[in-house]
């Protein structure tokens, strides 16, 4: 099993991190589904004020380059992943169209 973790910001409105709160209580399923068929175990979303942390525990198959086509070739998760975007921003330093931003790891005890 890998473990990935990802941060990205939210739009700083608390109006707008609420809805975006409240979308994620009520998931699609058929996001739901594209996230487990990629390899995804198991995945949590924390906040605090507008940043986002994600962590994400994958099988050892799993592959982000996998898991994009996948979603690029899913008209729902194309639907999500555009509102989604009414909600969040990139972080400082992100490429253009960059979402979440893989996260390295700096200590371990």
């Amino acid at each position: 099993m890998k473990r990935y973790c990802l941060a990205l910001d939210l739009k700083n409105d608390a109006t707008l991190i609420a809805e975006y709160e409240a979308y994620h209580k009520k998931v699609w399923p058929e996001v739901e589904a594209s996230i487990k068929n990629s390899g995804i175990i198991h995945m949590e979303i924390y906040r605090t004020g507008n940043r986002l942390f994600m962590i994400m525990e994958t099988t050892d198959s799993f592959s982000f380059d996998g898991k994009a086509k996948a979603d690029l070739a899913n008209p729902k998760v194309q639907e999500w992943e555009t509102l989604m975007w009414n909600y969040q921003q990139a972080l400082p330093g992100s490429q253009p169209g960059e979402k979440w931003k893989l996260m390295n790891k700096i200590f371990e005890l």
